[in-house]
C-alpha cells in the first residue's frame, strides 16, 4: 500500500496527539511529489528539512487552484469539482482522484456532527448550485439524500410552496428534518413566508452568490430564526478547494473534524501566525486533500476562540466571491 493510500485509509484514527506528526509527514511528501507546491516552496527559498512545526509550513495560496492543476503524485482524476463564479471570473478547479473517498469523508464528518444520515429527511434548497455543473456541494448533498433512504428527501429549485408543504407534512415524522439552503434562497423563503420550522435543523451555506446584498451573519441568522421559529441556524463551511467541511451548530462558530486544523495568519505578513482571538486571514490544513494540497491559504478573514472554534468575519478586499459560506462582518 502506498504512503497516500495508507494515509487516506486511516484518517479516522487521527487524534489531537498524532495530528502534528501526520501533517508534517504529508507536508514533506507533498513538497516533493506535488510539482506546483514544490515550485512554490522553492520560490520562497524554504528548506523543507527545517520545517518542524505546523506554523512553519508554507500554505499554498488558494488562487493557484484557478491557474494550475494541483496534484500530488501521478494519477488521472475521477471527477473535477469547480467553484461558482460570476460571468467573466476564472473559477477554481479541484481534481479528485476518488469520488468514493470524497463522499465517505463527507459522510463521516456529517455523522460526527449530526449523527447517522439515516435518522434524517434531507431537503435541499440550493438553486444556484443546481443550475451549474461541477459543484462539490451538490454531489455531497445528493449522496446524503440517497443515504438517508427517505422518499421525502430531495432537491428544491424555486418551488417554495411544494417545499413548505413537504416540511409541514414531515412535522409528525419520527425522523429528524434538515433544511439545507443557500443563504439567498433561505432569505427569499423567510421574506415571503413566516413558517414554524421548529421541528427542523436549518443549515445555511453559500452566501448570497451575487443574488442579494451580503448581510452580517448575525443579522441574517436573527431574521431566519424569527421567521422560521427556530432558536439557531446551523452553517456549513466548505469550498471547492477542500474535500472536508466544517460545521457550526449556531452563532457562526465552526468546529472541525479531527483531520482538519485552522490557523490565522497576519494580514500583512503571511508567515506570522496569530494567537487566539486575533483577527487575520484563515489558513486551513485539510488532511483529506492528500492527493492535491492539504495546506491552503484562503482569503477569508477569521478569528479562533479559546475553545478552538473559528468564526468567519468576511473576505479580503478584491478577492472573488466563491462558493463557501461567507458573510460580510
Amino acid at each position: 500500500m502506498s504512503f497516500i493510500s495508507h494515509f487516506t485509509s486511516s484518517l479516522n484514527s487521527i487524534n489531537e496527539d498524532s495530528f502534528v506528526d501526520i501533517a508534517l509527514q504529508l507536508f514533506r511528501h507533498q513538497a516533493e511529489q506535488n510539482p506546483v507546491y514544490k515550485k512554490y516552496i522553492n520560490a520562497r527559498n524554504i528548506d523543507v528539512a527545517k520545517v518542524t512545526s505546523l506554523d512553519q509550513i508554507p500554505f499554498l495560496p488558494i488562487s493557484f487552484f484557478k491557474t494550475h492543476s494541483i496534484i500530488t503524485g501521478t494519477w488521472n482524476p475521477e471527477v473535477e469539482f469547480s467553484s461558482s463564479g460570476t460571468t467573466g471570473l476564472i473559477t477554481s478547479r479541484h481534481a479528485v482522484k476518488s469520488l468514493l473517498f470524497y463522499l465517505n469523508n463527507a459522510e463521516a464528518i456529517f455523522n460526527q456532527f449530526f449523527g447517522s444520515i439515516q435518522d434524517y429527511h434531507i431537503l435541499a434548497l440550493l438553486p444556484s448550485y443546481l443550475e451549474r455543473e461541477g459543484s462539490s456541494l451538490i454531489v455531497m448533498i445528493d449522496h446524503f439524500i440517497k443515504k438517508s433512504k427517505s422518499e421525502h428527501s430531495g432537491f428544491y429549485l424555486y418551488n417554495q410552496k411544494e417545499l413548505i408543504q413537504k416540511l409541514e407534512w414531515l412535522r409528525s415524522s419520527n425522523k429528524k428534518v434538515i433544511l439545507w439552503g443557500v443563504s439567498f434562497a433561505l432569505l427569499d423563503l423567510a421574506e415571503k413566508f413566516e413558517l414554524d420550522l421548529s421541528h427542523c435543523i436549518i443549515v445555511e451555506t453559500g452566501g448570497m452568490k451575487g443574488r442579494r446584498k451580503e448581510l452580517i451573519r448575525e443579522e441574517l441568522h436573527a431574521l431566519l430564526c424569527t421567521r422560521f421559529n427556530v432558536e439557531q441556524i446551523a452553517s456549513e463551511y466548505g469550498m471547492t478547494e477542500l474535500l472536508s467541511q466544517a460545521y457550526s451548530e449556531g452563532k457562526g462558530l465552526y468546529n472541525l473534524p479531527k483531520w482538519m486544523k485552522v490557523m490565522v495568519r497576519d494580514i500583512n505578513d503571511p508567515t506570522q501566525i496569530l494567537a487566539t482571538e486575533k483577527i487575520g486571514c484563515l489558513n486551513v490544513i485539510d488532511l483529506a486533500n492528500a492527493h492535491s494540497c492539504a495546506f491552503i491559504e484562503t482569503h477569508d478573514l477569521a478569528r479562533i476562540d479559546q475553545n478552538g472554534y473559528f468564526e468567519v468575519l468576511g473576505r479580503m478586499d478584491n478577492s472573488d466571491l466563491r462558493g463557501c459560506n461567507l458573510l460580510v462582518g
